[in-house]
């Protein structure tokens, strides 16, 4: 593989790390700040807020840029928000900044995307997009506690300038490792103008597949979310041992990560509907795993292996369904991830109100898995209508218009 996949990789590490740190240091935040912990927790929703306005927003006016530039610009713009976290004079100030910083999360993962599957050959299009993902993943289990840690320690801005000095090194190998130039190949198409970007998002079959990560990942976070009182409450774990198992959860991510880009190298829709249908049945089995302390770990484990199994195949689906605007459409795919958070956090809220029980979110999200199921289904039936079946990979490199290496369009 490439070495400028590591550039990539440390970015999304970093964005990685920014993105679920605060969850951690709310309590930090609100006492250093004066503010309640549930309006601190309005920071969180200022990143995700950011990212569903920025990933289309940035993909689609930067679409005529040289990639290189783009990623180096957006990391840029990243290290400007942490930076600006660290020095926010009191609540208002920080969740500006936190706003700004999620607001190159999704573009960089869109682009970043495009860019690592025109790096290689067809038949190592999804590993390519599982290895850019792994920094997401590993700051999971080494970033996110690590940097909850130093903020306990140094206060939380110091916590804001570490992240800020990984975006850094991640514009310093980005600048080393991606190609600089390339040479367009013969019948090159020309720049999409933004207009034509977004007429690439019309279509039914790239709805399905943003509908289907929507609904596939807010299988994950209608348990993830409330995961912390299912360990203590269900399977008796003491407080101090639920970072350890949220580790766990990332070790199964960055294991899920790595062996779907593998499969979906060999069936993207195999891959996804296998993957889906393993997370409905973990989340079934929640409740009965949550009875006991070591049952509830691999339940953990389990649950960030299903769900990432499917993170490289939905993120190719989507290129591949808005073939003329992949960045934009691999873009607007993060924030359907993001709209995936909020949405299954919500709903699996909503079974704990109704009183059906601490491992309640787990069903709610096992139906939203399977509903997930249904529209992949959907979009499987609508392809086979519209053209004959022809292997994913196949179908992103005929379409999308760079040759390996490119990262103009």
């Amino acid at each position: 593989m490439p070495l400028a996949l590591l550039a990539l990789a440390i970015g999304a590490f970093g964005i990685g790390t920014t993105e679920f740190v605060m969850m951690g240091l709310l309590p930090d935040v609100a006492d250093d700040l004066h503010i309640s912990i549930p309006t601190a927790g309005h920071l969180v929703s200022a990143y995700a807020l950011g990212v569903v306005i920025g990933a289309p927003l940035l993909a689609a006016l930067t679409a005529r840029l040289s990639r290189r530039h783009v990623l180096i610009s957006l990391m840029a713009l990243f290290v400007a928000g942490n930076a600006l976290s660290a020095l926010a004079p009191g609540y208002d100030s920080l969740l500006a900044a936190r706003f700004l910083s999620g607001l190159p999360h999704g573009a960089f993962f869109g682009v970043g995307a495009v860019v690592a599957t025109g790096m290689v050959p067809p038949h190592r299009k999804a590993r390519s997009v599982s290895l850019m993902f792994l920094g997401l993943t590993v700051a999971n289990v080494a970033g996110v506690p690590v940097a909850t840690l130093m903020g306990q320690h140094l206060g939380w801005r110091a916590t804001f300038l570490a992240v800020s000095a990984i975006g850094v090194a991640a514009i310093a190998s980005l600048a080393l490792l991606l190609p600089r130039h390339h040479t367009p190949s013969a019948g090159h198409a020309p720049a999409a103008s933004l207009r034509g970007e977004l007429a690439a998002l019309r279509s039914l079959p790239v709805w399905l597949a943003l509908l289907t990560t929507v609904a596939g990942f807010g299988a994950l976070f209608a348990a993830y979310s409330y995961v912390t009182p299912m360990l203590m409450d269900s399977a008796g774990y003491a407080e101090s041992s639920v970072t350890l198992l949220l580790a766990l959860f990332g070790v199964g991510a960055t294991a899920g990560n790595l062996l779907g880009g593998r499969l979906a190298d060999h069936s993207l829709r195999r891959t996804l509907f296998g993957g889906l249908s393993s997370l409905a049945a973990v989340l079934v089995l929640f409740p009965l795993l949550m009875r006991s302390e070591w049952s509830a770990a691999l339940a953990v484990t389990l649950l960030g292996m299903a769900a990432f199994v499917t993170g490289s195949p939905l993120q190719l689906m989507v290129m591949e369904k808005a073939s003329a605007a992949p960045s934009l459409a691999s873009s607007a795919n993060q924030a359907a991830f993001n709209l995936a958070n909020a949405g299954g956090a919500w709903i699996g809220g909503l079974s704990l109100a109704a009183g059906f029980g601490t491992t309640s979110p787990a069903l709610a999200g096992a139906g939203l898995a399977v509903l997930g199921l249904g529209v992949a289904a959907v979009a499987y039936a609508v392809d086979h209508r519209r053209a004959p079946a022809t292997h994913p990979a196949r179908v992103i490199a005929s379409h999308v218009p760079e040759p390996a290496g490119t990262l103009h369009r």
